[in-house]
């Protein structure tokens, strides 16, 4: 069984329009833009990190806007829900200003004794905001809404799929233990985490296959500390039989990929080196940041994406 993984890294959506994604984030849930930069394999298009204050992995939703992008199609084989911790007995302040700046699909609801509140974000993205209780985390505290209401970082999220069994052995090999099992539900929880702990698998035998495009999750990252433990995940998956990429140098992370026996793309990636390495922790996210190969190619670059209005 693999012992490096820590819970979520982050979680990677698609866009349709970046000053739209930016100001949801920023703004309607006041998470902090830890980084502006591009897509590695397609650098006319922004790559947007947002976070607590430093983009502590477990806490970082990242996009990709791919202007005049088709609608995702909700189905199997995908991320479902992405879960945010809030702090206890914030859940009324959340709901009345989500209601207030009118964010759609909000509903209350309760899963594995946890009351959740749902919404969806510009592109129909599908999200709970749940309040976790022992989660020491501290939130962004410095936008439109106090650390006594931020939002922590990652309670976890659900996986969508037409058969569970295989995706249930492999995050079992990952580390991760069943904590609890309902009405087509099945919670899978990391002890010892960075409090992005929690992974449910849905269940929908019957649900199409699910079409990735506006409001969809590319990817799921998983936490390792280090390049070295990194390398041991790799190994052990390889040796079980997953196809895993090479490591890949993301700037702030070093990443590898597979795919689940689901369809889901999974990542691990380490929580090494971190935004703060090309910019002053107060003033993440501000400047626009490009990999290495492509800073020869910046004017033009900077031609192609529109300006972001913060």
């Amino acid at each position: 069984m693999i012992t490096q993984i820590k819970g979520l890294h982050h979680v990677t959506s698609m866009a349709a329009n970046a000053q739209q994604n930016s100001d949801f984030f920023t703004k309607t849930l006041s998470l902090r833009r830890v980084k502006k930069t591009v897509n590695f394999d397609a650098p006319e298009v922004y790559h947007l990190y947002y976070g607590d204050e430093v983009g502590t992995p477990g806490s970082v939703m990242t996009y990709f806007p791919f202007p005049n992008i088709v609608a995702g199609r909700p189905g199997a084989g995908e991320v479902g829900e992405t879960y945010f911790a809030i702090p206890k007995g914030s859940a009324g302040y959340w709901k009345q200003r989500l209601e207030g700046l009118d964010v759609t699909g909000l509903s209350e609801t309760e899963v594995f004794g946890e009351k959740r509140l749902r919404f969806q974000g510009p592109d129909h993205d599908a999200f709970s905001l749940i309040e976790a209780d022992g989660d020491g985390r501290d939130g962004w505290g410095h936008g439109d809404v106090g650390v006594a209401e931020a939002i922590k970082g990652f309670h976890g999220a659900s996986l969508r799929l037409k058969d569970d069994g295989a995706t249930a052995e492999l995050l079992g090999f990952m580390g991760y233990q069943k904590v609890d099992s309902k009405d087509g539900w099945t919670r899978f929880g990391m002890e010892g985490g960075n409090g992005a702990d929690f992974i449910d698998i849905e269940a929908v035998p019957q649900a199409n296959a699910a079409r990735q495009g506006a409001g969809s999750v590319h990817h799921i990252a998983f936490a390792v500390e280090n390049r070295a433990a990194q390398l041991e995940v790799r190994k052990a998956l390889m040796d079980t039989g997953y196809q895993v990429t090479p490591v890949i140098d993301r700037d702030y992370f070093w990443a590898i990929y597979f795919r689940t026996p689901g369809g889901v793309l999974f990542e691990v990636a380490t929580n090494e080196p971190g935004f703060d390495r090309d910019e002053d922790t107060a003033h993440l996210g501000e400047a626009l940041k490009l990999p290495s190969r492509y800073e020869q190619h910046r004017d033009e670059i900077v031609k192609l994406l529109e300006p972001i209005k913060d």
